[in-house]
């Protein structure tokens, strides 16, 4: 049976990914600091530079999703430190062992955002060809994918996806959106222009699997739906599909910026991400509109 390891198995994706690869018959294993009662573990602890040999010995594929929440907390210099180190010292840890047992993975597959690009508010439709950004977010996603291009180096074929807004039925961001809007206060967050690239949580797995089984599939692709929304058209689909009103003016930048400081970017800034490089690998989206996405987790 074909083993696929995953770093990060018990996040957001993590759960899911594991549910719908152990569905399609793969082998699933985790990597994580302690033991899960529900699924194959190899311990590791990348701060210290430990990992269980074994877990990449028997391994054919390895999904690399480990990484701090990039939300979680405000960014001083320690947590910023720590968002980095938390993607490409894991990465590097991995790395070092496949090459030490000169390991013959099938692929390496890791995630990536489309932070890549920046944090800024453009017309311009990103694709993979355009450079990384030079501000916090381009850069630890240009060092995260790097990375992951060390396992080209060794002859594994290499697959990073760049990611958007998860949404999900329970946890990640959209638990959180929906909270003011269920309370009737629902409102857009600056100017609302901002593009928010997203992707059912599902359509992201698939793209995951595909990742795994298309043996053409190499280098970057942005995993987000076809779909370009506004934060002021999300919030409004977002209350129309509640049954609640959206009826107050725009959250000031201002404020967020007071509350977040430099994080309030994720909030205030977005642009518009192409995935006609997925599409063209002949992936088909279950869901391409965010209203059918929405109907879908809510």
């Amino acid at each position: 049976m074909t083993q696929v390891l995953i770093s990060g198995g018990s996040g957001l994706v993590g759960k899911t990914l594991c549910k719908k690869l152990q569905t399609k018959g793969y082998s699933v294993a985790i990597l994580s600091r302690t033991k899960n009662k529900n699924l194959k573990t190899y311990l590791w602890d990348p701060q210290n530079n430990k990992i269980d040999p074994e877990a990449i010995d028997s391994s054919d594929y390895i999904i690399h999703l480990a990484g701090a929440n990039i939300a979680e907390k405000r960014w001083s210099i320690s947590r910023k430190k720590l968002i980095l180190d938390s993607r490409v010292e894991s990465a590097n840890l991995i790395f070092s062992e496949v090459k030490k047992q000169n390991k013959e993975l099938k692929a390496f597959i890791s995630a990536s955002a489309v932070g890549y690009y920046g944090a800024l508010t453009s017309d311009k439709v990103f694709t993979e060809e355009d450079y990384a950004a030079s501000d916090f977010l381009g850069q630890t996603c240009f060092e995260w994918e790097n990375a992951a291009k060390q396992f080209e180096t060794l002859g594994i074929r290499t697959v990073t996806l760049r990611t958007g807004l998860v949404l999900n039925k329970s946890g990640g961001a959209l638990s959180k959106m929906i909270i003011p809007i269920k309370l009737g206060l629902g409102s857009a967050l600056g100017n609302g222009n901002q593009y928010i690239p997203w992707i059912h949580i599902d359509d992201l797995c698939e793209i995951y699997i595909k990742a795994i089984e298309d043996t053409q599939m190499a280098g970057a692709f942005n995993a987000i739906a076809p779909d370009f929304q506004t934060n002021k058209s999300l919030t409004h689909m977002l209350s129309n599909a509640l049954n609640k009103p959206y009826w107050l003016p725009n959250t000031p930048a201002f404020l967020l910026k007071f509350i977040l400081s430099e994080m309030s970017v994720l909030l205030l800034k977005g642009s518009r991400v192409s995935s006609g490089k997925i599409l063209k690998t002949g992936f088909t989206f279950k869901f391409p509109k965010l209203e059918k996405a929405l109907k879908d987790l809510l």
